[in-house]
């Protein structure tokens, strides 16, 4: 199902394309003008700035919670009756170590609080936070898609894997901004799709 967009797309494959270059866009405004820097790390209202800054042109619930029940393969997001609650909850959660941090990260997935785009915006997300708590972030391009989506589906059970995976990634180039546009990279799951690289922007 094509998701209604601001672009009048009716097409898939075409739809991707326009997204992620569009996102790709906007998350390398985001990191040259300065505004990730004026956002508080860790709570969901930045996420929701996030997320409208990557996708308002595209789409209109764009920094909105979503108003529909959503699964990936056999695993289903919270609910929309516990969704508020949720993410409340998530947002008083500790972020002071590299631990917290994950747990905060899996969290946040497994609400996964948006219509669709919630990857790219929950990683500029993470990476806020540790910038913030360790003067780390993660250097994406050390991780392998698959490797990351089998240790995502994973983690609401057991978090150990993700958080080795992702401390194996964690650098001091904080304020890299081919190391942040790598999780943008990384993130985009329309396989076969990926034609816009960060340095043709």
């Amino acid at each position: 199902m094509i998701l209604e967009n601001k672009l009048n797309i009716t097409e898939q494959a075409e739809l991707a394309r326009e997204e992620e270059k569009i996102s790709k866009m906007a998350a390398k405004k985001m990191f040259e003008t300065g505004y990730l820097d004026r956002l508080e790390p860790g709570t969901f209202e930045t996420l929701k700035k996030i997320h409208r800054y990557l996708f308002e042109e595209i789409y209109e619930f764009a920094g909105n919670i979503r108003t529909v029940n959503i699964a990936k393969g056999n695993f289903r997001f919270i609910p929309l009756t516990y969704l508020e609650e949720a993410l409340k909850n998530i947002e008083k959660m500790p972020q002071s170590t590299y631990e917290q941090i994950i747990e905060k990260y899996v969290e946040m997935n497994i609400a996964h609080p948006f219509r669709e785009g919630n990857g790219r915006s929950a990683r500029i997300w993470l990476d806020l936070i540790l910038k913030k708590e360790l003067n780390l972030v993660i250097d994406w391009s050390k991780i392998s898609k698959a490797d990351y989506l089998l240790a995502m589906e994973r983690s609401p059970i057991k978090d150990t894997e993700i958080k080795e995976l992702l401390k194996q990634s964690l650098t001091d180039k904080i304020n890299d901004r081919d190391v942040y546009m790598k999780g943008i990279d990384n993130s985009y799951l329309y396989e076969g799709y990926l034609s816009f690289k960060t340095e043709d922007l």
